[in-house]
């Protein structure tokens, strides 16, 4: 019993807080309809950011305001010129290869706060 009261108030909680936001969304909606000059700017705005960000113009102005050149063949090297891959310092297949990265770096001689010849 105690369940299904516990369900019934969680299904009531979430259809109060749909209808509020339901309610808050006509809100909005209504304010937007009653300020027309401001809806008016924000589409003047939103198209004028839409002519400002054509790929188009940004191209020109790139040409125009930076030393850019375009990519040569002759930048490229053939892929048998590429190095070899780095040998891996953890071994594949580890359970803990991050604990084993910071094993290969860690120093036996570096002063710990630990007690040594601890007993556990």
């Amino acid at each position: 019993m105690v369940v299904l009261a516990a369900l019934f108030l969680a299904a009531a909680d979430v259809y109060k807080i749909k209808y509020e936001s339901t309610l808050q969304a006509e809100r909005v909606a209504k304010l937007a309809w009653r300020d027309p000059p401001r809806a008016d700017t924000i589409a003047n705005l939103r198209a004028e950011w839409s002519k400002l960000d054509r790929p188009d113009r940004i191209q020109e102005l790139a040409q125009r305001h930076l030393t850019l050149r375009a990519a040569e063949i002759a930048n490229y090297d053939p892929l048998d010129r590429l190095p070899d891959r780095p040998i891996p310092i953890v071994p594949p297949g580890l359970a803990d290869p991050l604990g084993a990265l910071i094993e290969t770096f860690a120093d036996p001689e570096a002063v710990t706060g630990s007690v040594s010849g601890a007993k556990q």
